[in-house]
């Protein structure tokens, strides 16, 4: 280059130079003018214009220049740069979903078959957690999330407890229920009947009849059910206002603790319900009752059927006292007679 230069004179380089000069202040001058221009036609596009239509590519430009050139907001006029910055996040996250669903796929979708089986427990185990539940999936072979358990546990709205079923199953050999029935006499007269029932074998363990339960006579009933410190642990009741403060204090007496029953809700005394229904088709629907002393024997006498001869569904078709089976090998079959003929007794005697 120098070589060059050295072969002109320097008249022609300097004119040369001042001419490249001029040149470039020509061009930026009608650059200003220009940008000067298109700013003033663009002010009155904003005028004129509320919200102009821009495509997705200008919207990616945009966003695009927002992250290279730090003055763009001196620049911007049709929208404001909030709008931009929104332009940018939405771009970022079509971005990453995209590449989420055109790449690895994450975390598998949990079957029906599982979230049934999560509900399940859930519902059976109502005290169990989630870490529990996630414990006993993982010993079934399912690999799952605690938190994917934790997503598809039932929702209640009161807290975990169990429920009266599994209470009374817990309790079967230290629970009994008291309860009371009335029955109309031939006079039309009205006799109670007291019944104190062991959860376990479905045994009657006392009852008493009386037209006058007052809270002392009940006392004095439970005192004759359970002799020789044999009380249970448990007392399941209803919250009848027979069950006086006499009672009361005798049951804490004796170091039993009660349960009481929620209001109008006989199914949480089930046994002893069912029992008083036993007695009431069984028995005394089939007969008249004269007296006090006549609904006992009737009682008495179902009572002991109750016990040697009734089988039970919820003891495997035995009794409550265990009723021993007869083969075939002992001879014929004969019947006996039972609560004034009302039932049979069946068995196999030798001729």
């Amino acid at each position: 280059m120098l070589r060059l230069l050295r072969r002109f004179s320097p008249a022609l380089v300097f004119s040369a130079l001042f001419a490249a000069v001029l040149a470039s202040f020509r061009n930026r001058a009608a650059l200003q003018v220009e940008i000067l221009a298109l700013r003033h036609q663009l002010g009155i596009l904003h005028r004129s214009v509320k919200r102009p239509k821009l495509t997705a590519a200008d919207r990616l430009f945009w966003a695009w220049l927002s992250e290279l050139w730090s003055d763009w907001r001196t620049a911007l006029v049709i929208v404001q740069p909030a709008t931009v910055i929104a332009w940018h996040r939405k771009s970022f996250r079509l971005f990453w979903t995209w590449k989420v669903r055109s790449g690895n796929p994450g975390r598998p979708e949990v079957t029906k078959e599982v979230r049934d089986l999560i509900r399940r427990m859930s519902r059976e185990n109502p005290i169990w957690g989630a870490p529990r539940i996630h414990g006993e999936l993982l010993k079934l072979g399912i690999d799952i999330g605690e938190t994917s358990v934790s997503k598809y546990m039932v929702r209640r709205r009161n807290p975990p407890s169990q429920t009266w079923r599994t209470f009374l199953a817990n309790h079967l050999k230290s629970l009994v229920s008291v309860d009371f029935f009335l029955v109309p006499t031939i006079r039309f007269e009205i006799l109670y009947v007291f019944l104190v029932l062991a959860h376990d074998r479905r045994r009657i363990l006392h009852f008493g009849v009386t037209a006058h339960p007052t809270a002392e006579w009940t006392a004095q009933q439970l005192r004759n059910a359970f002799p020789w410190d044999a009380a249970p642990h448990y007392l399941l009741r209803d919250r009848n206002g027979i069950f006086g403060n006499d009672f009361v204090k005798q049951v804490r007496d004796m170091g039993i603790e009660e349960v009481l029953s929620a209001p109008r809700s006989p199914w949480q005394r089930a046994y002893v319900e069912r029992v008083i229904g036993s007695i009431r088709r069984e028995c005394l629907d089939h007969m008249i009752v004269f007296n006090e002393a006549s609904l006992y024997h009737h009682v008495k006498a179902f009572v002991s059927y109750y016990h040697h001869t009734r089988t039970h569904l919820s003891l495997a078709k035995d009794t409550p006292e265990t009723r021993a089976a007869h083969p075939p090998e002992l001879g014929r079959v004969v019947a006996i007679a039972e609560v004034g003929g009302l039932h049979h007794r069946y068995e196999r005697r030798a001729a």
